[in-house]
């Protein structure tokens, strides 16, 4: 692109910030968040069109594969982590892969957000029914649009969120989400208002796409996976408000190899961990398909 996109542009709100006091200072940068929450909200549209993609290729068993540089590829990669342990995800259902490699995570990689080459190897193992989704702050990254091309090159689907209304990654793929979140508090620095709308939007998606595969009852996580004895706690707890005070929670765990959903059916039905088990995948994992018919 020849001129500069909108988020290397200049904030007018904030040109004066370093002549404020400490506390003007952080209630103005708090303040200028609002931004990337009302953009966001606007293309829930398009965000929900990306859930429910995600969703039926999980639901075929495929992959959804984010890819990002710098701030963007580290909130793909904060984003994927979580959902294991909280939602029982399988492992390598959901990757993010990040420009530089794993080192990038943590520190900066020079040139790494240019590197076309390693943005279309980093998807060359796509294939057919998976999901990728790119993510620039100006939909330029040539690392992302490069996996962009080779993912649907491989007939993947492809996603793209962008901060900008014109671009080139918003162009480029099947499924675009739009969010405009203007020049940054500081010029430039796009893991501020882009970033804080990268993450809002992936966390969304990411859920609500755990949402539409059962992996909760209500708002609970059923699902988790209890890794440490806080999570180990709160399986305890599910299952008691879930299947009555008096239940002994870690013994239906025990029974039920950890997993609440089958613990609270087992309880609440009078079943046994293995009749538990196939009932709810006869349900596709729902446990309200269960226990609230």
């Amino acid at each position: 692109m020849s001129e500069l996109p909108p988020t290397e542009g200049v904030d007018v709100a904030t040109t004066e910030i370093d002549r404020l006091g400490t506390e003007a200072t952080v209630a103005l940068l708090i303040s200028g968040q609002q931004a990337a929450l009302d953009r966001s909200l606007a293309a829930t549209a398009a965000i929900a069109a990306v859930v429910k993609a995600i969703s039926a290729a999980l639901r075929a068993g495929r992959r959804w594969v984010s890819f990002g540089a710098g701030t963007s590829g580290r909130l793909a990669a904060l984003d994927a982590a979580e959902l294991l342990p909280t939602f029982g995800l399988e492992p390598g259902r959901v990757l993010a892969r990040i420009a530089g490699g794993p080192a990038a995570l943590t520190q900066a990689i020079e040139g790494a957000e240019d590197d076309v080459e390693a943005g279309r190897l980093a998807a060359s193992d796509l294939e057919a029914g998976d999901v990728a989704l790119g993510i620039s702050a100006s939909g330029g990254a040539p690392y992302v649009l490069a996996a962009m091309q080779e993912a649907r090159a491989r007939g993947a689907l492809t996603v793209g969120v962008v901060n900008v209304t014109q671009s080139a990654l918003a162009g480029l793929v099947d499924l675009p989400i739009v969010v405009p979140t203007g020049p940054e508090p500081i010029a430039g620095s796009t893991r501020m208002r882009a970033g804080t709308s990268q993450k809002i939007v992936l966390n969304t998606i990411s859920t609500a796409t755990m949402i539409a595969l059962g992996k909760t009852y209500r708002n609970r996580m059923v699902d988790l996976v209890a890794t440490n004895a806080k999570l180990r706690a709160r399986a305890e707890r599910l299952v008691r408000d879930l299947a009555g005070d008096t239940v002994d929670a870690p013994a239906l765990l025990a029974a039920a190899s950890g997993n609440v959903k089958v613990a609270v059916a087992m309880a609440r039905l009078g079943l046994s961990a293995a009749q538990a088990e196939r009932l709810l995948a006869e349900q596709g994992g729902r446990l309200a398909a269960l226990i609230d018919r």
